[in-house]
């Protein structure tokens, strides 16, 4: 479902010819030189003006995306994984300027959301036509999430994943069945909307798109256009049980499993009785025992196709 914020429009010639491109070399399985190549090539068909940037360090899409937006750019390409698409939104978070993704991460879980093509020369006739919709973010402490943050083993494998430098869903199977059974479930409190609930998860994860990536769908019904977060809270099981529910995961079933809650929100406070770790997009950071989240409304505009695939709901 296609919500009134979308905002189509395709390229025209009246319209500002400059387009901004961030690109993480360092993004899923590596750069190839025609990539370049391609962006060039399509902008000149366009008649466009572009720009490319190479991020030289973390943190340095969201210099570049800030600095796009204050120079008249008003539409911004992230050409790499769900971290470099995090960057690019928080530097235009609240701007004018539009946020594109040319996904090439190892899950690229808010490009899929989106139905953005995960094949990058399909991905970039986005810069030749386009719609526009007005996408919700989380505020989580002091973070900004524009896909999925995870609190606990989530959080845990993502403070662990890619530090052997290798990335892609072989590896985080490997990691999550070999950390499955020491780590334990947490315990807290929670104040949802007002609602003050006990709490004990092993996974909880605050959704503003519906999968982490790899079509892992933990949300589905989750909306980036609601003015919503969906907040999912996982038990932990044996792992027979859970193998179960992670085929649930990717065939988008996970609401029908007993051991999984989840329920739409505004804001929520989390108290926990011990830090645990968490992550932002599939970025990890440092432990915490208290959580301030909050829907960021209308946050951020965002390009997708300007012909969604038939069950795509933004």
């Amino acid at each position: 479902m296609i919500t009134s914020r979308l905002l189509t429009f395709s390229i025209r010639m009246s319209e500002n010819k400059k387009v901004f491109f961030i690109v993480n070399k360092f993004s899923g399985t590596g750069y190839k030189d025609s990539i370049e190549g391609r962006i060039l090539a399509t902008c000149m068909e366009c008649g466009l003006e572009p720009t490319i940037e190479f991020t030289k360090q973390r943190g340095h899409a969201t210099e570049l995306a800030q600095a796009a937006a204050e120079g008249g750019f008003n539409r911004v390409f992230a050409v790499g994984g769900d971290g470099t698409v995090n960057e690019t939104a928080r530097g235009l978070l609240h701007s004018d300027a539009a946020l594109g993704i040319l996904p090439k991460g190892s899950g690229n879980g808010l490009a899929r959301h989106l139905g953005i093509s995960t094949s990058f020369k399909t991905a970039l006739s986005l810069v030749r036509s386009h719609a526009v919709i007005k996408m919700d973010a989380i505020q989580i402490n002091d973070c900004i999430s524009v896909n999925v943050a995870g609190i606990g083993f989530d959080g845990h494998v993502a403070a662990l994943f890619g530090t052997n430098g290798k990335r892609g869903l072989p590896g985080y199977a490997r990691l999550v069945l070999k950390e499955f059974s020491a780590f334990g479930e947490f315990d807290g409190r929670a104040n949802i909307d007002g609602t003050e609930v006990d709490l004990t998860g092993f996974i909880m994860a605050v959704c503003n798109s519906s999968q982490f990536g790899n079509n892992a769908r933990i949300a589905p019904y989750a909306s980036v256009c609601d003015a919503q977060l969906d907040l999912c809270l996982v038990r932990k099981a044996s792992l027979i049980r859970s193998i179960g529910l992670v085929r649930k995961i990717f065939t988008g079933k996970i609401e029908s499993s007993p051991l999984v809650t989840i329920r739409k929100m505004k804001n929520v406070q989390i108290s926990l009785n011990g830090p645990v770790h968490f992550h932002v997009d599939g970025e990890p950071h440092p432990k915490a025992s208290h959580f301030d989240v909050r829907v960021l409304p209308g946050a951020l505009n965002v390009i997708v196709p300007d012909r969604p695939k038939p069950g795509i709901n933004y």
